[in-house]
């Protein structure tokens, strides 16, 4: 039996996640098995074992992405449905958890479930795992730790050029390209990935992320001097590079280039190409190059309309760019929900964010956190609560835990609107999670360095 805390910390997912939970067991119970409707107790009661449901790998990654933003509660629902469900996770699984811990820098529990998947051959450490440990440990800036983590590859036979990319990408992903570059070209060079396109790329894009736009432009040249064969996704990143260093003219030029060089273009670097026209030249010859690579028969995909959006919603022609969503929905390019934050961006009322919201969750596309906090930042800079509290309630509805800048989001509004009271309590709430809370002089709570000059 749970205890009352667990089945306290459980209480949200089996409410939320009832209607689901319910379906899936249907569809795993054997045929010889009775359907009939299975009573559910009082999610605060404690759960008997003999009548424990049956999860599928879905329904236990989803309520994982559930609480992502909670790793505690991800962690006792990861234990309780293993013990009390008795659910076999799979190498999947665990890195889903692996990958919330990390968030957290919770290390010395991600290794303790890394050594436990060594011990079960159906959940055996994989690339995917020490990718993710990569991520956390760089995101964290601990740097020594991510080196020491592929150093220790050998002992699960992973040590490879597969995990190496990995480490490197990491590093250039969190703006760690300088360590990337030193670690790849001076104390590896033994390995001889000096002539790597793929590494290039990869340290190519890390400078893009940096914003160091002569850096790139220095390493760029340099591939040529070392001697490395550009491929099509060279020419990708850099064209992306020269766009947002605000040399859009030189991205056409360098597509002229290409043409001409006969390298064929797939859907990413046309992509590309059509933002810069459109930035140097305007949206309506983006859309004639939207024509030219159709006839061409490279096939638009959701990140092609999505530029096209974006370009006629910053040239004020919203009105266009809901056709081009119209389009989408008709043809078999369904957007996705980068498509509706480019329009929520541009919407200036309330009701047709609410609106174009409710839209997107009945097409079947899931909000992200990011787009909870991006739409709630916007009603607070209004001054909106209410519609602020609407899209909160929908978050709790679908599931989703908030996150840091979700909660700051809507302390930030009542401390604007002077409800210290309830701003308190989001607050508390927040702290009680593990999130880190604001300093806010308005609600008493403020720097301790700041405490000191003052005293």
């Amino acid at each position: 039996m749970l205890s009352s805390l667990t089945s306290q910390r459980l209480a949200p997912f089996l409410l939320l996640h009832l209607h689901h939970t319910q379906t899936l067991l249907y569809s795993s119970l054997p045929h010889t098995v009775s359907t009939k409707p299975i009573s559910i107790q009082n999610p605060t009661d404690p759960i008997p074992q003999s009548n424990s449901p049956i999860y599928d790998y879905t329904t236990v990654r989803e309520t994982l992405s559930s609480y992502c933003n909670d790793w505690k509660k991800a962690l006792d629902f990861f234990n309780w449905v293993e013990t009390d469900c008795h659910f076999q996770h799979t190498t999947e699984t665990f890195n889903r958890m692996l990958d919330i811990l990390g968030k957290f820098f919770e290390f010395e529990l991600s290794w303790d479930l890394v050594h436990k998947m060594k011990q079960n051959p159906n959940s055996v450490p994989d690339h995917t795992t020490f990718r993710i440990l990569f991520k956390r440990y760089v995101s964290a800036h601990l740097v020594k730790e991510a080196i020491d983590t592929y150093n220790r590859l050998e002992e699960f036979s992973l040590k490879d050029e597969t995990s190496y990319c990995y480490l490197i990408d990491a590093l250039c992903e969190h703006k760690h390209v300088i360590e990337a570059q030193e670690f790849c070209f001076w104390k590896n060079k033994e390995l001889g990935f000096d002539k790597s396109t793929k590494l290039h790329n990869i340290i190519l894009r890390g400078w893009s992320k940096m914003g160091w736009w002569g850096k790139c432009r220095d390493f760029w040249e340099e591939m040529d001097r070392r001697g490395v064969c550009k491929d099509l996704h060279s020419y990708s990143i850099y064209m992306d590079i020269l766009c947002k260093s605000g040399k859009a003219w030189k991205a056409v030029k360098l597509y002229k280039e290409m043409k001409k060089k006969g390298i064929k273009l797939d859907v990413v670097a046309y992509n590309t190409v059509i933002r810069a026209i459109g930035v140097s030249e305007g949206v309506d010859f983006s859309t004639r190059m939207l024509r030219e690579m159709k006839e061409l028969g490279c096939e638009p995909n959701v990140a092609t309309y999505n530029t096209i959006i974006k370009l006629l919603c910053e040239n004020m022609r919203c009105r266009e760019a809901f056709s081009v969503l119209r389009i989408m929905s008709k043809n078999s390019c369904a957007p996705d929900v980068i498509t509706y934050q480019i329009l929520f961006k541009y919407l200036e009322k309330p009701n047709e964010i609410l609106r174009l919201f409710d839209r997107m969750i009945e097409s079947g596309v899931q909000p992200r956190m990011d787009t909870y906090v991006m739409i709630m930042r916007k009603f607070g800079r209004w001054g909106f609560l209410r519609p602020m509290f609407i899209v909160w309630q929908k978050m709790e509805k679908l599931g989703c835990s908030p996150n840091e800048s979700a909660y700051n989001a809507l302390i930030d509004a009542l401390v604007e609107k002077g409800m210290l009271d309830m701003a308190r309590k989001y607050d508390e709430e927040m702290i009680a999670k593990g999130l880190s809370a604001r300093p806010r002089v308005e609600m008493g709570t403020k720097l301790v360095s700041n405490e000191s000059d003052d005293g």
